[in-house]
């Protein structure tokens, strides 16, 4: 049986790798829980059905969310994960894009194909949520 010891800039590299995963990670539990925040607030006409959107989007991200989450310690080990203070969005579509922006640009940390495909089923879900709130305006 052969052993392999990483060199100390590979142990580096994993290590910066693993903070970048635990910040995005992070960001994305504190993106659901804006969601769920702003859910909370939503008055108005159209608000019943942006409320149903809402808990719709909510139940496929933190489902999704689990997922990466799981993989992530599966395949790089321990993650550190601390998640940012999050407040109320004030304008929901723009928040959304923009975090739906924020997901394809940091792809580059998820490098397997199972984890790819984990993240496209989080901005699917994005996306059909962003069509419902535009129709619901």
């Amino acid at each position: 049986m052969a052993t392999t010891t990483k060199t100390a800039q590979q142990q580096g590299i994993q290590t910066s790798s693993n903070q970048e995963v635990s910040t995005f990670i992070g960001e994305l539990f504190s993106f659901n829980n804006a969601l769920k925040l702003f859910h909370w607030h939503i008055t108005g006409p159209g608000s019943y059905a942006q409320h149903i959107a809402l808990d719709q989007a909510l139940e496929t991200v933190g489902e999704v969310l689990d997922r990466i989450t799981e993989t992530t310690y599966a395949h790089q080990g321990e993650v550190n994960i601390t998640i940012p203070a999050t407040s109320t969005p004030q304008d929901i579509v723009k928040y959304t894009t923009d975090f739906y922006n924020y997901i394809e640009s940091h792809r580059d940390l998820f490098p397997e194909d199972y984890q790819q495909s984990i993240l496209d089923d989080y901005q699917e879900a994005i996306q059909q949520l962003l069509y419902r709130l535009i129709r619901l305006k």
